[in-house]
């Protein structure tokens, strides 16, 4: 369809999430494969663009006006300006689901779970960084209930990625490059809708490791029962339980006795009690290798 349309308006084209200027006497609009699309509104006719919109969805491309602030907060990324004292602070990824949500349409949903205006630093019309002060009195921001409301509001799919405090700018340049390249490493390891810095460092430590090493800790750990799909998500879920049993079966949703039974039948094929919790390190690290292995 695309090619088609190009043989009737020659200015068209795709855009893409790292544009860098975006033309503002364009006409858009979203295909059915999700694609934005542009056209010079000097080749479109009124009538024209009343034909594209009865098989095209029109869209706006709006990324919000920077506020001063958010201005400031974007130098301080880009630049090393160590010196400047600041309040502590954290960087929060997010990630919409593309043309589910338009940028401002985010900010100002946002804005009402914080007390005060907070920055975002916009990388594309679907993902950016909110700035998020920080401070001794205040508690911090769930961002699982932020995606509870959105989805239940608005229905849209968001993921967080939650960085850690800071308290000055020291190499936040290199930090902010850093932070980007693992959120997008920690999410292609994680279906989980928020993660933390913290489940970044674990899967680079692992994604650093020789593959061979890995599959020989496979092996080591699970031994035949590696293809054993339901009890590999058992193991996993009891271990996201905090080895909690109770919890660890309501969340699998069977008996806390047939609970037992799988974690005994693991324990007596491979000598590891997953209920001690140095035992359970070392099953949890076979289990990332396997997601990084798949």
């Amino acid at each position: 369809m695309l090619n088609e349309l190009r043989k009737i308006f020659s200015t068209l084209f795709i855009f893409q999430n790292n544009q860098g200027n975006i033309p503002d006497n364009y006409q858009w609009f979203i295909t059915s494969n999700q694609d934005i699309i542009g056209i010079d509104n000097q080749e479109l006719s009124t009538r024209d663009i009343a034909l594209l919109s009865a098989f095209l969805t029109p869209y706006s491309i709006t990324i919000p006006e920077p506020t001063l602030e958010e201005q400031l907060w974007e130098s301080r990324l880009k630049e090393n300006n160590k010196d400047e004292v600041v309040s502590p602070f954290r960087l929060v990824y997010f990630k919409i689901t593309k043309n589910q949500m338009k940028p401002l349409q985010f900010k100002e949903a946002i804005q009402d779970f914080f007390t005060k205006s907070v920055p975002i630093i916009w990388e594309n019309q679907y993902e950016g960084i909110i700035i998020e002060e920080l401070s001794d009195s205040a508690e911090f921001i769930s961002y699982e209930q932020i995606i509870d409301i959105l989805m239940s509001d608005l229905y849209v799919n968001i993921k967080f990625y939650v960085g850690p405090s800071l308290d000055n700018l020291f190499n936040l340049k290199q930090l902010y490059t850093t932070f980007l390249a693992s959120s997008e490493q920690a999410f292609s390891y994680s279906e989980k809708p928020v993660i933390t810095y913290l489940d970044a460092i674990i899967h680079g430590f692992i994604d650093r490791t020789d593959e061979s090493f890995r599959d020989d800790v496979i092996m080591v750990i699970f031994k035949d029962l590696v293809t054993d799909k339901e009890l590999l998500h058992t193991l996993r879920t009891f271990i996201q339980c905090n080895l909690n049993t109770s919890v660890a079966a309501k969340t699998l949703h069977m008996h806390r006795n047939s609970l037992q039974y799988r974690l005994d039948k693991f324990r007596e094929r491979t000598g590891i009690d997953i209920r001690q919790f140095d035992q359970a390190i070392i099953v949890y690290l076979g289990l990332l290798s396997i997601m990084h292995r798949d």
